[in-house]
């Protein structure tokens, strides 16, 4: 299901994979998770893109065919495929575990300008094509198994949209203890405020939905705080370790940072238009000695990391199972904030 120009008017497109090479897996997708990535990008909302063009990054699905030098994989393998599809491998970041912030520019699942490092004869038309698809053909290094505790239409979301907000989680160190603001409580910060509560933080969410307040108590909020209530905005003033922000939204910072302890950080992984800047005075960070961050979806090794930690806390994507020929009209609910709360559309019923 591929975009053809700048609309949410996605039509069936038909192409053909590279076959696969020595070290590469080839994947019969069964679900793709829509991402509003996935949108932003078939909109061209980022800029210009080439059309057709098949976005997706939440794969999952199982393997068909293996390569010859191919260790890691058999056909009849469950498996995942998530926002990028090879990296350079050679520089400090790759080198050190952490494809997605390759110097060189990793390949993106979908999309993507192909850096230097890659063989443009390895796409077909030389432009990655993603998950939106019937089948799909990865670098082994890429692919990661899918435990048997977690269903395949689960699985996709967890690919992208869990490993978003996980590697942040970690890399301040939430733990048992914290108190953890999750600002959006939407596809990412659905499972930010399960992930952040299997870590043993207390979680407090903000919503601009209030029919959204039940569900964040069920996923394991203990404090719900709708349309920045001002009461309880103040009564969680200077209280929070850590701010979690996924809204893909411009919106004010200010209101946030407030509720950052000394020293704390408020990290922002909810990306929107790039047109539209989110606001925020030095001066609020200055007061406290805060900082805004940000941070990047997270590395193959990180997604493995996630998989079994998300099975042995019981950490999981509440998801709609849609026919593959509706995405389109998914697209605008997913930005209207009608998604309860990952649409996956199912690939099997393209074939």
């Amino acid at each position: 299901m591929a975009s053809f120009d700048a609309t949410d008017d996605l039509h069936r497109f038909r192409f053909q994979r590279r076959a696969a090479g020595a070290r590469d897996v080839q994947i019969e997708i069964h679900y793709s998770g829509v991402c509003h990535s996935d949108i932003h990008t078939g909109r061209g909302d980022w800029g210009q893109v080439r059309y057709p063009l098949v976005t997706g990054h939440e794969i999952a699905g199982v393997v068909t065919a293996v390569g010859s030098s191919v260790t890691k994989f058999r056909v009849g393998d469950r498996v995942g495929v998530g926002t990028f599809v090879d990296s350079c491998r050679t520089c400090e970041q790759c080198a050190n575990g952490f494809e997605q912030y390759c110097l060189n520019t990793n390949v993106q699942t979908y999309a993507s300008a192909l850096p230097a490092y890659a063989d443009a004869r390895d796409y077909p038309g030389g432009y990655p094509q993603g998950g939106y698809s019937t089948g799909i053909v990865v670098d082994e290094d890429y692919v990661v198994a899918v435990p048997d505790e977690i269903s395949l239409e689960e699985a996709g979301p967890l690919m992208c949209a869990a490993l978003t907000v996980y590697t942040p989680l970690r890399y301040w160190a939430i733990t048992r203890g914290s108190r953890v603001g999750v600002v959006g409580v939407g596809g990412l910060g659905h499972l930010a405020i399960q992930l952040a509560r299997a870590l043993g933080a207390e979680v407090v969410a903000f919503t601009s939905s209030a029919d959204k307040e039940r569900d964040a108590r069920r996923f394991g909020a203990t404090q719900v705080v709708v349309g920045e209530d001002a009461d309880l905005m103040a009564r969680n003033a200077r209280s929070l370790d850590f701010v979690l922000d996924t809204v893909p939204y411009a919106h004010a910072l200010d209101p946030y940072v407030q509720l950052l302890k000394r020293g704390a950080t408020l990290c922002r992984v909810g990306v929107g238009l790039g047109a539209a800047p989110n606001e925020f005075a030095n001066m609020a960070l200055v007061l406290q000695q805060n900082s805004i961050a940000g941070a990047n979806t997270g590395s193959v090794r990180e997604l493995r990391e996630l998989l079994a930690f998300a099975v042995d806390h019981d950490v999981r994507p509440q998801v709609q199972v849609v026919p593959a020929q509706r995405v389109g009209a998914l697209w605008p609910q997913v930005v209207d904030k009608h998604a309860r709360y990952r649409y996956v559309l199912d690939m099997r019923t393209l074939r």
